[in-house]
């Protein structure tokens, strides 16, 4: 009896010790397409679920507490026999330090994805061989996510993941698939070429700053967390100084622009004239939004 709680001990320890990296809900709407048949779309979406959450992405060791949460929303806005055509929104999220809270890392709209499927095929991520525009546009998000994710806890914590992301774009170029052309505004091509590019340097170190050293302080120390990230804002400023409307800089407040809000709003003060200030001047889509902060 003794060995077989230790076994069950044991077994227990190493799956916990491998659980994959993820925990992404994947959710795929057709209610745009003439379709009576619906079964093709819930066996697409119970088969992305499957290969986003059960493979290995990296060989790092994730505990079950540590996946990473996200969410992908799929939308079919044209389908004939094995072609989809459609949208995709990717949303990602981590834990802050000490608190029950969930800050939004990522939350980004891909308008350009057009696939082939045919119901039951299985789907194979080999990062070799860019075989699938389907596997290889949810595989370049899933580094995407775990990049983002990791910039969030280290400083230039995403690089090797940017580098898979990068490599199955470089794999698209000979393909013709939308979303991936070095030509095209605001691709895929551009989000991790903009990652990885020294010309957008204060942006990762912005990404760190703004978690690890601002939100995951503030539980104990909520001014000076403030602080932190109020100056977190300035490395924006020298982003636009350098590349007016730079693509990254609209990422950051896609997913951040509410949560900003709210910190102000509340608790110790800053300087929110001067914030408000600079808010306008690198997130002017927002300004609405940087009005709200009233405290």
């Amino acid at each position: 009896m003794r060995k077989l709680l230790f076994v069950c001990l044991l077994i227990n320890v190493f799956v916990q010790g491998r659980a994959q990296e993820l925990n992404c809900t994947v959710t795929i709407n057709s209610e745009q397409v003439s379709q009576t048949n619906q079964q093709v779309f819930k066996t697409l979406e119970r088969s992305l679920n499957d290969f986003v959450n059960k493979n290995k992405w990296t060989n790092r060791v994730y505990k079950e507490n540590e996946r990473v949460n996200a969410q992908m929303f799929i939308t079919i806005t044209e389908y004939e026999s094995d072609r989809f055509k459609g949208n995709i929104q990717i949303q990602s999220s981590r834990p802050v330090y000490n608190t029950s809270y969930e800050s939004s890392v990522f939350n980004y709209k891909d308008n350009q994805f057009d696939f082939q499927y045919i119901e039951f095929q299985p789907l194979v991520f080999n990062e070799n061989v860019f075989e699938s525009n389907l596997v290889g546009v949810i595989s370049y998000y899933v580094y995407i996510i775990l990049g983002l994710d990791a910039d969030t806890f280290s400083l230039e914590g995403g690089t090797d993941f940017y580098r898979k992301a990068q490599n199955i774009v470089t794999q698209a170029q000979g393909g013709s698939y939308t979303g991936w052309s070095q030509s095209s505004d605001r691709s895929r091509f551009e989000l991790v070429d903009n990652l990885l590019s020294n010309t957008y340097k204060e942006y990762r170190i912005a990404m760190y700053n703004y978690h690890r050293k601002g939100l995951d302080i503030m539980a104990d120390n909520n001014s000076t967390g403030k602080q932190i990230i109020a100056g977190t804002m300035k490395l924006f400023e020298t982003m636009i100084n350098r590349r007016p409307n730079a693509f990254l800089i609209q990422t950051f407040f896609d997913a951040k622009s509410e949560e900003i809000r709210n910190i102000f709003s509340d608790g110790p003060k800053v300087d929110i004239v001067k914030l408000k200030n600079t808010l306008n001047k690198i997130a002017p889509l927002y300004s609405s939004t940087w009005n709200d902060i009233t405290y």
